[in-house]
């Protein structure tokens, strides 16, 4: 951990009475310029798979604060098991405005993060609370589930409904996420390694699951307005680049920005070679900086930005 990052971690309670874990980083030695709510991946979780990510952010001034979603990481719950993704979104909810609503955080502008299945979390914490948010950077998004990753169309529909009898049996047949997702050979091996990392085959409610909500999102990609950049790998074999730039084109965001990157894979900032991880933060990180830039208050700045209108796409 670098010496201007300060870590605490706090176990909070949802309405089910289930233990969930968040933690956060904040700058040592300034006030963050902003805040900025981490979503996971499916399988993942905050402390570890988050922290390089979280100390960069860190390191350009921001807080950062993570939750572990039910049935990942450290929080209670069967591994790997999403019964309801409405509830999933419920307790990131709660968290991430209570955090906002702290004395401290009074005024500061809010931003999510989300990768791959924190993408869709991202984008169903917007729809739940559209004028809440001042941005959004998402990673990978899971707007659709790439077409090799899902099972025929037959396995698909037997298996949803015998989610309905079973939903934690682990028989969904699919690929190695960490082997296609992650790029760099010692990210791979530390994917491997991480106790709290889940790596058993997905449960059947969660396929189930998984499968709603990217062909909701994938309908209601134009419902969406919050300020965003989209990032995506090329060489994506997990979801669909080509879901993110429709993403981009039928948004209804006035500020809203594509980046591609050829030749690179799912897991842009932990599993990429470190020179192109680098690339990926400098994009994220001058996104953000031009819009937590002088000391705007957050409607200020809403109001700022529209008048602007900020849409580009960018191939690297």
């Amino acid at each position: 951990m670098g010496s201007n990052v300060k870590y605490e971690e706090e176990y909070i309670v949802n309405n089910n009475g289930l233990m969930l874990f968040t933690c956060r980083w904040l700058p040592q030695d300034q006030d963050p310029k902003a805040l900025i709510f981490l979503c996971h991946g499916y399988a993942m979780e905050s402390s570890i798979s988050m922290r390089g990510t979280a100390n960069r952010l860190v390191k350009a001034g921001y807080g950062v604060y993570g939750i572990d979603y039910i049935g990942h990481g450290k929080s209670d719950g069967l591994p790997g098991l999403v019964s309801s993704f409405e509830e999933l979104v419920q307790d990131c909810s709660y968290h991430f405005t209570k955090v906002c609503e702290r004395e401290e955080n009074k005024g500061k502008k809010r931003f999510m993060m989300g990768e791959s299945m924190g993408g869709a979390v991202l984008l169903l914490l917007h729809r739940k609370m559209p004028d809440f948010w001042d941005g959004g950077i998402l990673v990978a998004p899971m707007c659709k589930i790439a077409d090799d990753m899902k099972p025929n169309p037959y396995v698909t529909n037997f298996l949803t409904k015998l989610s309905d009898f079973v939903p934690t049996w682990k028989i969904v047949p699919g690929q190695d996420v960490i082997e296609i997702a992650i790029r760099d050979p010692e990210r791979k091996k530390e994917a491997r390694a991480n106790p709290y990392w889940y790596t058993g085959r997905l449960r059947l409610k969660t396929a189930h699951e998984l499968l709603n909500v990217s062909n909701d999102l994938e309908k209601r990609l134009n419902e969406v307005t919050l300020p965003f950049i989209v990032l995506h790998g090329e060489d994506d074999k997990v979801t669909d680049p080509e879901v993110s730039k429709l993403l981009y084109e039928s948004a209804a965001s006035f500020d809203k920005t594509f980046k591609l990157y050829p030749g690179m894979w799912h897991a842009l900032t932990f599993g990429e070679l470190p020179e192109n991880i680098n690339t990926v933060f400098n994009d994220i990180i001058g996104w953000l900086d031009e819009r937590t830039r002088g000391n705007n208050s957050r409607l200020e700045s809403i109001n700022k930005s529209r008048e602007d209108t900020n849409a580009n796409i960018t191939v690297k």
